[in-house]
């Protein structure tokens, strides 16, 4: 037997499709995002799909592709023929030796018939619109899906006057999608984005749009801040009432998301107060329900890690509730001012075309001698114009659009993935990001983790043929070997922790030994836990790192003369002075660290008695606590052949005072 063949035929995963109307539907469209495993879906293998054990039509479309020619990262495209009231029907993944005869795609712009979409907006009592069908007849259009079963283009268009002139700032983004017998959907956006239009500003307005010439929503005197987006979803007949459930397991095995731990069952009564501060939070067009609106506001959130808390119920859980604020949180985040969009390109506007570009000008930092322009992004002419109440940074930075785009396939979520990433360069003075090259190693320690994340998921789930894919790519390889450079390569110092010697932004902490002699080890964790992700997700590169960083958390588990419960402490002593070297082991750092008040060395702290208690520095039951921060730091470094890893992770998961994850488990990642 061809055991090759046999292998290509076996079921890879599992999504149930579940009804939510109490209605039975017929004729119901369904497309979703599936990440699989390397290997899995060879080049030229086909995904078929059984759904209530029957072969049923499928449209499988693959944007992202492993560096063996597998597919990564896949958009799926049905229509069930019927699905029964509140009825949980499975739709299984196959590979099939080779590719079903498919339909005849649509061709790229083509306008789905009888679909129409337009926007008005009434901006200082002038009258501005923009039209979907107006739009794909003269503008050029995008195919995103292409297929037998569905097929959505996409097209921007300006708001414009009555006599064809064009608002400098708003516009709109169109995408329809069409599919065989069903509803159309139609997805808009509209924008206030440019990145190069001079004098941004907040603009306030009535808003109107209209689907098939009816009204579909209306708001007055919106106030739409600068560099940011609003969208909204509609249906041309009855929107498809369901519920999909990826496979847990499969999507956690496949390594494009942290190792959860699937032994953590979310609470009930947590889902349940999850959507009911959704329900209550505004949700209007600008708003940022549910998270800080300054993002570096001090204290444990559950916003803050490789997932946000409310992602990691929704992947542990695939609750309805958690979906539902996941996707919303993902939709909301355009209200963030940290969107900038080329003209010229139509994406983000990337440092590798305008080296010398950020957010601001300070002094004559963006001033390209080349071209002998200065390439910072025009800002507001005064602050009024510009204000508005969100306050978004690098160090508390949340991930708000990659796990929606991978369940969802949305490109509304791939370009808000694509938005997050490049203004974290965009920020950063361009010659200490090395220009082009968009290194992040001058921020806070924990800003660099954020920002590796946040590139590392742009640079994994980039469609290949996607101008940005390369771009991506490219900056988090620039990283990846930074670091491996300056800490992997045996120059940095032998505790394993990130010391950002060119800024002096690690060791700003101050003790026992005096000012500046400290670093934050949960930030440090943060940071391994992100290289330590982007391993997991296949980059090469980030091995050697990652493997260089993990003797710091097992270190401060395991090193003799270091009390494993001070592995959490808020701050570690890491030399005896500001001028001094750095420690060459733990014991000096924990002997440094925990001093009698008199500022002499404690001979010796009873770890013994306080290990048997079992309860760590720094808040050892919240899930935000310093202990939690750890937790994937470990878990990460568990994977890698460092010595006593294996030991350090049992060592820490065994002590016997821990968070209750059920409530939020952001930290609950577990090694593979």
């Amino acid at each position: 037997m061809n055991t090759a063949l046999l292998l290509a035929s076996l079921q890879l995963t599992t999504v149930q499709v579940s009804d939510t109307s109490a209605q039975p539907q017929v004729r119901v469209p369904v497309t979703f995002g599936q990440v699989f495993s390397k290997g899995h879906v060879r080049a030229g293998d086909a995904i078929t799909a059984r759904y209530r054990g029957a072969a049923l039509p499928l449209q499988a479309e693959v944007k992202a592709t492993h560096d063996d020619g597998s597919a990564r990262h896949v958009i799926i495209s049905t229509v069930l023929p019927q699905l029964g009231a509140s009825e949980t029907a499975s739709l299984a993944l196959e590979t099939a030796p080779a590719a079903p005869t498919a339909g005849k795609p649509a061709a790229a712009g083509a306008a789905p018939g009888g679909l129409g979409a337009s926007v008005r907006v009434v901006v200082d009592g002038v009258e501005y619109r923009a039209d979907a069908a107006q739009a794909l007849r003269t503008r050029p259009a995008r195919t995103w899906l292409s297929g037998a079963l569905a097929n959505e283009v996409q097209v921007d268009a300006p708001l414009a006057k009555a006599d064809g002139s064009q608002h400098p700032h708003l516009a709109a983004r169109f995408a329809i999608r069409a599919y065989a017998g069903a509803p159309a959907r139609i997805d808009i956006t509209l924008e206030n984005n440019w990145a190069h239009e001079a004098s941004p500003q907040n603009y306030t307005y009535d808003a109107e749009i209209r689907i098939n010439g009816k009204l579909a929503f209306r708001q007055a005197a919106l106030t739409h801040y600068h560099h940011a987006r609003w969208r909204k979803v509609f249906w041309t007949g009855a929107e498809p009432r369901i519920h999909l459930r990826h496979d847990i397991p499969y999507l956690l095995a496949s390594g494009a998301l942290p190792n959860y731990d699937q032994a953590v069952v979310p609470s009930s009564a947590a889902l349940e107060k999850m959507r009911l501060d959704w329900h209550s939070a505004d949700k209007g067009p600008m708003a940022t329900p549910l998270l800080q609106k300054s993002m570096g506001a001090g204290g444990g959130r559950p916003d803050i890690g490789l997932q946000h808390a409310w992602a990691a119920m929704y992947l542990l859980s695939m609750d309805a509730r958690a979906r539902e604020v996941t996707l919303g949180l993902g939709d909301h985040a355009g209200a963030w001012p940290i969107h900038y969009r080329d003209r010229a390109t139509g994406e983000a506007v990337s440092i590798e075309d305008y080296p010398y570009a950020r957010t601001f000008r300070l002094g004559s930092d963006s001033y390209n001698r080349s071209t002998r322009k200065h390439e910072d992004l025009p800002a507001c002419t005064a602050p009024a114009p510009c204000a508005t109440p969100y306050r978004p940074d690098t160090a508390h930075q949340p991930s708000l659009a990659y796990l929606p785009y991978l369940v969802t396939g949305d490109s509304y979520y791939l370009d808000e993935l694509h938005f997050w990433a490049n203004w974290n360069l965009l920020t950063m003075v361009p010659a200490y990001r090395g220009f082009d090259k968009g290194l992040v190693h001058r921020d806070e320690v924990r800003g660099q983790a954020w920002s590796l994340r946040t590139l590392g998921h742009a640079a994994y789930i980039t469609p290949d043929a996607h101008l940005l894919k390369r771009y991506f790519n490219k900056v988090l390889q620039h990283n990846l070997d930074y670091y491996n450079e300056q800490f992997a390569s045996g120059k940095a110092n032998q505790l394993g922790f990130i010391d950002a010697r060119a800024t002096g932004y690690a060791v700003v902490y101050g003790g026992p030994t005096g000012a500046n002699t400290g670093i934050a080890p949960w930030q440090d964790d943060f940071f391994t836990s992100a290289v330590g992700h982007l391993a997991e997700m296949g980059f090469a590169s980030a091995r050697p790192i990652l493997e260089w960083k993990a003797r710091f958390p097992v270190g401060r588990m395991m090193a003799p003369g270091f009390c494993w419960i001070d592995a959490s402490v808020y701050a570690l002593m890491v030399r005896p002075g500001a001028r001094e070297p750095y420690f060459s082991s733990l014991a000096d750092a924990w002997q440094a660290t925990f001093r009698k008040r008199d500022g002499t060395p404690l001979a010796t702290k009873p770890c013994a008695s306080r290990a048997q208690a079992g309860e760590m520095t720094g808040y050892p039951t919240s899930q935000e606590g310093f202990p939690s921060h750890l937790q994937p730091a470990l878990a990460m470094a568990a994977g890698t052949g460092v010595p006593q890893a294996r030991e350090a992770w049992q060592r820490f998961i065994n002590r016997s005072v821990k968070p209750d994850y059920s409530q939020r488990p952001q930290f609950a990642i577990v090694p593979r």
